[in-house]
């Protein structure tokens, strides 16, 4: 992508600058975060290196970042003692910058991340006891401006990066303490540390955290790639879930180019509620966003598109919605799962959350119509980690607030 390359983004009057693979940095060495091998074996033949070498040292790095989550290069033992130094003054593995770590009572923990250009975002993870799911952002802030949404009051500044977006898996893995130990050798002997998906607490990823995937299609996408590279982080698309607020000429691009589960935040039935709780809704109405979803590439039974639905008191919660949500699927011939959200309070809202009873009648209707319609347990609330809740704590609290609180707790 070229660096002057210019974004349109809907809601926004002027466009935004298309990020660049490579963010620059003050010390003048390249971040090899979020790069394919193909990237970093460009790079190391324009430091220097020849054909050969470049071939050879991009494999090596390639696995020690994604396969083995190895930050430091003096830690790469394959690599010769000689050429570690000579790496070291060049490149660097990033992470985002930890501003703040919360966790839930319920388990559910959340970050605060921060850019190198100073631009603060939050990614989530959610523990089950059959799966650990990574809710990951795209964009710093949201355009959207869905009104149910607290992410959705912030400003959209920029787009995340691919170092940026594959960045949050790799520092929910160093967390975790899921990086494969052992020897390793690129020889007859094989990696005594295979990955494997089985026995990890993160095993399944949503593009569901600040931002829309599908305005930020380029990058998110070069990001799941190494997610799903088999000689990197090596997590199967079945894992991956990305969600969209209804980004229609995306959908079928995102099918055919990254080919993971579709979830579409629908929240309404009709137009004018649909207009109301998700403005996007004026450019790409119901009826073209389900079509869209239709034609999804690789839906099926067994990948069903699941559609999210906040249930709000009075809004769209009554059996009459209920009803009108069953036609439209059914209409569409959708393979679907809907998610049935509780509303997630948050300061200044307008809304308040449907009432138990009112949530149960919505989901038997829906569930005896064949489709199934489990209501999400909240959580991560006390922590503002619940869906809809992500906004990040730069906007909550000053950044004096914040290093007193650190320098606190570093005394304590």
């Amino acid at each position: 992508m070229a660096d002057t390359a210019l974004m349109s983004i809907p809601g926004q009057v002027d466009p935004v600058p298309a990020p660049r693979d490579i963010t620059p940095r003050a010390d003048g060495r390249t971040d090899l975060m979020g790069l394919p091998k193909a990237r970093i074996r460009e790079l190391f033949l324009q430091a220097g290196l020849d054909e050969k070498q470049a071939k050879l040292r991009s494999k090596q790095v390639y696995h020690w970042l994604y396969h083995r989550g190895v930050t430091d290069f003096t830690a790469m033992t394959d690599i010769g003692k000689t050429m570690r130094p000579w790496l070291d003054e060049r490149f660097v593995v990033g992470r985002p910058n930890v501003v703040e770590a919360q966790h839930s009572t319920d388990g559910t923990r959340k970050w605060l991340l921060q850019t190198d250009d100073g631009h603060d975002f939050e990614m989530v993870f959610i523990p089950d006891a059959d799966r650990g799911t990574l809710c990951v952002s795209s964009q710093v802030g949201c355009t959207l401006n869905c009104t149910f949404c607290h992410t959705g009051t912030m400003k959209l500044v920029r787009n995340l990066t691919p170092g940026e977006i594959v960045g949050q898996v790799m520092l929910a893995r160093d967390a975790l303490g899921e990086w494969p130990k052992g020897k390793m050798d690129f020889g007859d002997e094989a990696d005594e540390s295979e990955y494997r998906a089985d026995g990890r607490l993160l095993t399944n990823i949503v593009m569901m955290g600040m931002g829309e995937p599908l305005y930020n299609f380029d990058n998110v996408r070069d990001a799941l790639k190494l997610v799903m590279d088999g000689e990197g982080l090596g997590l199967s698309r079945r894992r991956i879930t990305l969600s969209t607020s209804g980004v229609v000429p995306a959908i079928a691009k995102c099918g055919d180019e990254i080919g993971v589960n579709l979830a579409v935040s629908l929240h309404a039935v009709t137009k004018d509620i649909r207009d109301e709780i998700v403005p996007l809704n004026r450019k790409y109405g119901i009826e073209e966003l389900l079509e869209a979803c239709a034609a999804y590439p690789k839906a099926s039974n067994a990948r069903r598109i699941t559609f999210e639905y906040v249930m709000l008191k009075d809004k769209n919660d009554s059996d009459e919605d209920a009803h009108e949500l069953v036609r439209l699927l059914k209409h569409y011939d959708l393979p679907a799962k809907v998610n049935l959200i509780p509303f997630n309070p948050w300061p200044g809202s307008v809304y308040e959350c449907s009432t138990p009873e009112r949530i149960k009648s919505f989901s038997n209707i829906v569930f005896e119509a064949g489709i199934s319609a489990p209501v999400r347990t909240p959580r991560g609330r006390d922590i503002d980690a619940a869906c809809g809740q992500l906004k990040t704590a730069a906007e909550k609290k000053s950044r004096a607030q914040r290093d007193r609180e650190a320098a606190a707790e570093a005394a304590g």
